[in-house]
């Protein structure tokens, strides 16, 4: 086997060029087997085989920095950077990251979980390089899908005024987690489609050649002249005209060619484009024909393909999907908006039922917010429906555009808490403290399925101004479903249990721990009152009031960042009353980034578990610190 004696990427300029290709099969054998019990991201990887073998035996990694958009596009890098015998923990706690990370390997010089970053990082690596006196190349590779992205585009114009020494490999298979849209995809779509442009271009080219140089105006003319015939016969020209050299379309899957396209790259003084078509899923048919299912995958059985999912009760993001379908039966003003993520924000159902009020607007989280204040202002119901980590990345319009403004704008708020084996870049951890603090908003999280159904129609029926929901990456409780769904009076909880030793403040599927622990506490003598904070703002002051005048000990238990969240609010609604000689103590997530793992490891590891929340009670009633949390007297 040739896999066998790749230990780095020197190893592979001990290969002759035909020697390659059966590389890449053998790559590609080795992820589909290992992605069969591991699962991860299948499609992406199986097309990018030989675009990452050619980068490697072309250039000198980590000398020359090979920068990935988004990152999890980078396990044949990970193999032939020396972590092949690490695969079998892929995306494990304590395992091989999913994702490009750089205390895993020198060869790892960018991280990122989310799109869009690749272009305006290796612009800071050629100017850091350039500013030290250094010539080691830097390559930014990017899918058609980032490309969309704005950031991409501020920093391609960046670049091209610059012209400064590097290379962006367009890597276009037409997707990013689900079919690209746009006008950058269609302009892309056209350059794939016209298969004679090159040799079109090289006959325009040696056609100006051969007119003999003459001065004046015949001059000026012939360059108007050939300007116009490379507007209308040579692909590329956007990305010339911004200032690129561009090479290509290249095949992706021809080792020959991306080596010679590289070649001819690095002859190339100032940026350089080279545009690479790859086939997702490549060399595996159920991905191939099935690339946005195939992105992120569990396990499977190699043979047929079929997903070996465990049964169980639906995702939260089912429940919303079918949910939104009802009430936009009822209310036609419900518009729903996602940023390329309608499978993964369950709202691939309601675009078959509704094509006309579902707009996935692309890696485009920026112009989804701001689009969905000016539809609230005309009269429309839009739901922003988007991950809680990629809803980061449009924080300046939910607060300028969304807030500022009062918009009506509904917000679905999904993966928020811990994601599992996408770890710190996607952990839904942080949107309570940078969303909660924006006047005129109102946030909520349900303690289960059939209260984030009275939430959704709380917030089709609320007119003030925004709302959100939010709601965790997993399976439902399976509670009873009430038929008829009613608005919940903003801003109130919900007491579910009565105690008088101390109470348990949850929100979320904290809830259910909390209520566990206190039937355990229970056998112990210790009576545990639980409260549902379900509003996170506003929050519920004469619930807090009532809690003041109890017992006075107060445990809050949040799967969120434990600074600025609700625990923080509760003690600033206290210091605002000037109530004081209260015994609080805080339980969320420390300071500091939780990797990858099973969500159930996670909670492990920030101790939001029944067994530590036992534990942490019996300690504060024997007066000792609590050891995770955090205690705070007032």
């Amino acid at each position: 086997m040739l896999l066998s004696q790749i230990h780095e990427p020197a190893d592979l300029k001990n290969l002759s060029l035909e020697q390659l290709t059966p590389l890449a099969e053998e790559i590609r054998q080795f992820l589909i087997e290992k992605l069969s019990v591991t699962g991860g991201h299948l499609a992406s990887n199986l097309g990018v085989v030989e675009l990452t073998i050619a980068l490697h035996y072309c250039y000198n990694s980590p000398q020359d920095k090979f920068i990935f958009d988004v990152g999890h596009q980078a396990y044949v890098h990970k193999i032939l950077t020396g972590r092949m015998d690490q695969f079998d923990t892929l995306r494990k706690h304590q395992g091989l990251c999913g994702f490009v990370k750089r205390s895993e390997s020198e060869h790892d010089v960018w991280e990122a979980g989310h799109s869009s970053t690749s272009l305006s990082a290796a612009m800071g690596m050629a100017l850091a390089r350039d500013l030290k006196g250094e010539s080691n190349r830097v390559v930014a590779i990017i899918g058609d899908g980032a490309l969309t992205g704005g950031m991409a585009f501020e920093a391609l114009n960046h670049i091209g005024h610059e012209k400064k020494d590097l290379m962006v490999i367009l890597n276009d298979n037409e997707m990013s987690i689900a079919p690209n849209v746009g006008a950058m995809h269609n302009y892309l779509t056209k350059i794939r489609s016209d298969r004679n442009y090159l040799r079109a271009k090289d006959e325009v080219e040696q056609l100006l050649k051969k007119i003999p140089a003459i001065g004046g105006k015949v001059a000026k003319t012939v360059e108007r002249v050939k300007d116009s015939l490379k507007y209308l016969m040579v692909s590329g020209v956007l990305f010339e005209e911004l200032g690129f050299k561009y090479l290509g379309p290249v095949d992706g899957h021809d080792l020959p060619g991306l080596i010679d396209s590289f070649k001819q790259a690095n002859n190339v003084s100032g940026p350089v484009l080279v545009h690479v078509l790859t086939t997702k899923g490549k060399g595996y048919t159920p991905a191939e024909q099935d690339s946005h299912k195939w992105h992120g995958i569990t396990p499977y059985k190699i043979e047929s393909g079929q997903l070996l999912k465990a049964v169980g009760n639906p995702m939260y993001t089912e429940v919303f999907g079918q949910t939104l379908i009802e009430l936009a039966e009822q209310d036609e003003r419900i518009v729903a908006v996602t940023p390329a993520m309608p499978g993964g924000s369950g709202l691939v159902k309601f675009g078959e039922r509704f094509p006309g009020r579902m707009i996935d607007v692309g890696i485009a989280e920026q112009h989804a917010a701001t689009m969905c204040a000016a539809m609230a202002m005309e009269g429309l119901k839009p739901i922003y429906a988007v991950y809680s980590t990629f809803m980061q990345r449009a924080y300046d319009q939910i607060v300028h555009d969304i807030c500022r403004h009062n918009a009506n704008v509904m917000f679905a708020i999904d993966r928020a808490g811990f994601v599992g084996a996408d770890g710190e870049t996607h952990q839904g951890v942080y949107d309570i403290a940078f969303m909660r603090h924006i006047p005129n908003i109102v946030l909520m999280m349900p303690k289960d399925e059939n209260e984030l159904r009275h939430m959704m129609k709380t917030a089709l029926e609320y007119n003030d101004g925004p709302i959100a929901y939010r709601y965790p990456r997993i399976n439902v409780p399976g509670v009873p479903l009430d038929q008829e769904l009613t608005p919940i009076p903003i801003g109130t909880w919900e007491q579910l249990r009565e105690g008088d030793s101390l109470t348990l403040v949850a929100v979320g599927p904290m809830v259910q721990v909390a209520e566990e622990a206190a039937e355990l506490l229970k056998r112990e003598g210790v009576s545990a009152a639980v409260v549902n904070a379900r509003f996170l703002k506003p929050l519920d002051g004469e619930m807090l009031g009532k809690l003041a005048q109890g017992s006075g000990t107060i445990l809050v238990l949040e799967e969120a960042s434990q600074a600025g969240s609700l625990g923080s609010a509760i003690l600033e609604f206290y210091a605002e009353q000037g109530i004081s000689g209260l015994d609080i103590h805080l339980m969320g997530i420390p300071d500091r980034f939780i990797e990858h793992g099973s969500i159930k490891e996670q909670l492990e590891e920030v101790g939001l578990t029944v067994d530590h929340v036992v534990r942490e009670v019996q300690k504060l009633r024997s007066g000792q610190h609590l050891t995770l949390g955090k205690k705070v007297n007032y």
